[in-house]
């Protein structure tokens, strides 16, 4: 005898949503976790529904508060610089990548990162990563592996190499 699941698959209509469901879909992809408006319009078109029923939910959720760009970017950024994830040019390349606005992307960094020490916050992510890390005696292997490192999470050369020899 086949084993059999206790839980059913729900599966998808094929159907295009209408925009009363188009609109409670979205209030349920807005409860898991924030959307940019872009990131809406994929899922909207993903499930069938039209371009004019997709900007009118979009407008209704935005209205009633549920979606705002730049509070979401605003959270992003700081969240991205207060844990070391993203910094500078690369936390401005993620943010493009997940459908910030150029001017929503420019408006929150550039507040964001003046007021931010880019060498602080070198010295936090190495000691996040690399605790114990000291460039005066690390191995060249060593040292590479931590400048790529911090290059990868958009830090510029000069302000790392600057924050790491300071500790040397």
């Amino acid at each position: 005898m086949p084993l059999r699941s206790r839980t059913k698959l729900r599966s998808r209509s094929t159907e295009p949503l209408s925009p009363d469901q188009a609109y409670q879909y979205v209030l349920r992809l807005l409860t898991g976790r924030d959307y940019t408006v872009a990131g809406i319009c994929r899922k909207l078109a993903a499930r069938g529904v039209d371009e004019h029923d997709a900007e009118t939910v979009i407008n209704r959720i935005q209205r009633e508060g549920w979606l705002d760009d730049s509070r979401y970017a605003e959270r992003f950024a700081a969240s991205a610089v207060s844990s070391g994830r993203y910094y500078g040019a690369r936390l401005r390349l993620e943010m493009r990548r997940r459908g910030f606005p150029a001017d929503v992307v420019n408006d929150v960094l550039t507040p964001l990162l003046a007021e931010s020490d880019e060498i602080s916050e070198v010295r936090s992510a190495v000691e996040r990563r690399y605790s114990g890390f000291s460039y005066a005696v690390a191995s060249d292997r060593d040292k590479r592996r931590v400048v790529g490192f911090l290059q990868r999470r958009g830090f510029g050369f000069s302000a790392i190499m600057q924050a790491l020899r300071a500790e040397a």
